[in-house]
């Protein structure tokens, strides 16, 4: 068996903590009594945000839903939340083996890099994707100054 000294200097308490936060995450993972992976509110759904020189979009994955299943909300002037619920899919009756998609209510809330134009938001839900595009509020584009000389 091979000793060693212990250097307290050597090692980062930081990086202990963060192994032990990673061994307790992992001991305590947020697995249910079938095997999958349990709702986790804060990536469903998952998203993509991107910025043009006219606006923002957002895309979403909602498999499964309709629009009348999804809630947008614009608020203050860069506030964007999308709410709705996803149901099982499955049988009331029938007997559950294994369940890897997620389902009950959901929120994301995320907030814009500028202001948007509430009024002339636009969403569409297209093959499980919903797109939601923001254009900029007109104080929040770039003007050009003209150079006098």
């Amino acid at each position: 068996m091979l000793l060693t000294r212990w250097n307290p200097f050597e090692t980062s308490w930081l990086r202990q903590m963060q192994h032990l936060q990673g061994e307790m995450n992992r001991l305590f993972g947020r697995w249910d009594h079938w095997g999958g992976s349990s709702f986790d509110v804060a990536t469903f759904p998952p998203l993509n945000v991107w910025e043009e020189d006219d606006g923002f979009v957002v895309q979403a994955e909602l498999p499964g839903l309709d629009m009348k299943d999804v809630e947008i909300y614009v608020t203050g002037q860069n506030q964007l939340t999308i709410k709705g619920e996803r149901g099982d899919g499955g049988p009331e009756k029938a007997v559950q083996h294994r369940q890897e998609r997620t389902f009950g209510k959901f929120v994301r809330s995320l907030t814009l890099p500028a202001a948007v134009d509430q009024n002339k938001v636009e969403a569409r839900l297209e093959n499980g994707v919903l797109t939601i595009r923001l254009p900029k509020h007109e104080g929040a584009k770039p003007r050009k100054i003209e150079v006098k000389g």
